[in-house]
């Protein structure tokens, strides 16, 4: 590598032997934190770029973006099949599964080889292209190098969590990493977990043709939604998936025609046998602390795994932050960018840390149809007490959510009663994601109900759904 002389220190590693590679500031996981490394660099720190993984993270690689590209055309389908309730009918076409994969797999493998090479030709940050391992205080070995930074952040990300079922983990099955790169289109696929990647994944593969089976341990699915999303959702889901709930698997076998899953329903205790040529577990993710050894430099983890953090990123050892999906705090690319802005300014200025700003969080769900949420749910307001004002308006009963025929999607507020400051606001139809901003930008800024009812909205823009929603409010106690 060249690195000056001046990069080394004398003191021995943990192991008693050989010289350490000191630096300023190690980053591990090149998500988020590759926006840590190159900031960081730049404002004159000796940084180190440890990842195990192809560059760019979980998001560019094995998330948001592949799958964001292939439900992209799922979505330009279900527009051709709808097509014709709008007088206009397509009288044939054709789906080139192997092609849609195709495009999606160049265009991430390209990104991530073009930020790999960038960052093995610079000085600074150097690049440690292999899994890491901590081997004492603020030491860690990579690539058979150990090296030491006074200041180290582990942005190390999470990958997919694997339930404890009977012969799954022999059977061959696939996760959400596998199957944003599935060359073949299943006939059928069944999807062990109920959650925002199954109901992604669901909607792609049925898009593009597969029979979709979706076993969920929950009433509803998504349940982590709002009650009214959850409760919509699953019940359109119903009709386009077959669906097992409060019901999970007892057993998992891998036979010549595909897999034959021994489901057992919760609340009765009768079993069936549900079988298909793809098995998909989207049961949430875990976190690649147990990779790193994180122990080993003194950081403290929480019952499952995460690590603990304070209210400025920083771990229980002076010096080492943490940040994105590592922490368990928010699980979504944009709130992994939001912390990296706050642990980059807390790492370059320690007398002046601040606080993360969490406030007005938001989440999208890139189903069909698309669903996004921001603030409190209407039953975390129940759990607390709090007395609210529900205010929801149907796509239908405006003038552009007529025009484009969606008699499912709605908009639902819920307000504090005596301020009608707005304390969640949920969106399931089209441009759900979209529409949502507008309320994300007046909560960050404190605004109640009127912040969205004195704005002029275009008429007849699909956004004025979401100005009579917060008009149509009443008292719920």
């Amino acid at each position: 590598m060249r690195a000056n002389l001046s990069w080394w220190t004398c003191r021995r590693d943990s192991a008693g032997v050989g010289l350490l590679r000191k630096f300023d500031l190690i980053v591990i996981g090149s998500g988020s934190g590759l926006d840590v490394a190159v900031a960081a660099a730049e404002a004159g720190m000796r940084v180190a770029l440890a990842e195990k993984g192809p560059l760019g993270g979980t998001c560019l690689n094995r998330g948001c973006i592949p799958s964001k590209m292939l439900i992209h055309s799922a979505d330009i389908l279900e527009e051709l099949k709808g097509a014709k309730r709008f007088g206009v009918d397509v009288k044939s076409y054709t789906v080139d599964y192997a092609s849609i994969v195709d495009r999606v797999v160049s265009y991430v493998d390209g990104e991530s080889k073009s930020i790999e090479e960038s960052l093995s030709s610079s000085e600074n940050p150097v690049l440690y292209k292999g899994l890491c391992r901590f081997t004492g205080i603020k030491q860690v070995n990579v690539q058979g190098e150990t090296i030491t930074a006074e200041k180290i952040l582990i942005a190390a990300g999470s990958r997919p969590k694997i339930p404890s079922i009977k012969g799954l983990r022999e059977s061959g099955f696939i996760t959400s990493d596998e199957a944003l790169r599935l060359r073949t289109l299943p006939d059928s696929l069944t999807i062990v977990g109920g959650g925002y990647i199954a109901a992604e994944l669901a909607h792609f593969f049925s898009s593009m043709g597969s029979e979709v089976t979706i076993i969920h341990r929950n009433d509803l699915l998504l349940n982590n939604e709002d009650q009214d999303i959850s409760s919509s959702f699953t019940k359109i889901a119903s009709e386009r998936f077959r669906l097992f709930l409060s019901s999970e698997p007892v057993s998992v076998e891998r036979t010549h025609q595909g897999y034959r899953v021994l489901v057992r329903n919760l609340k009765t205790g009768m079993t069936e046998d549900v079988r298909s040529s793809q098995l998909l577990v989207a049961t949430g993710r875990a976190p690649n602390t147990d990779l790193l050894d994180v122990g080993k430099t003194g950081v403290t983890l929480d019952e499952r795994g995460y690590i603990k953090v304070d209210e400025y990123l920083e771990t229980n050892v002076p010096g080492i932050f943490a940040l994105g999906d590592v922490i368990g705090r928010y699980q979504f690319k944009h709130a992994a960018n939001l912390e990296a802005e706050y642990a980059l300014r807390n790492i370059l200025e320690p007398e002046r840390k601040e606080k993360v700003d969490y406030s007005a969080m938001p989440h999208g769900i890139f189903t069909s149809p698309q669903i996004a949420s921001v603030g409190s749910t209407e039953q975390h307001l129940r759990s607390l007490g709090v007395e609210y004002i529900v205010a929801k308006w149907r796509y239908i009963d405006s003038g552009m959510g007529k025009a484009i025929e969606d008699h499912e999607g709605f908009v639902k507020f819920l307000f504090e009663r005596d301020t009608m400051k707005i304390l969640g606001c949920h969106i399931m139809g089209s441009d759900a994601t979209t529409l949502i901003h507008e309320v994300i930008v007046a909560m960050k800024g404190g605004g109640t109900a009127f912040s969205i009812l004195d704005s002029v909205h275009i008429h007849p823009a699909l956004s004025e759904v979401v100005q009579r929603a917060a008009s149509n409010f009443h008292l719920h106690r």
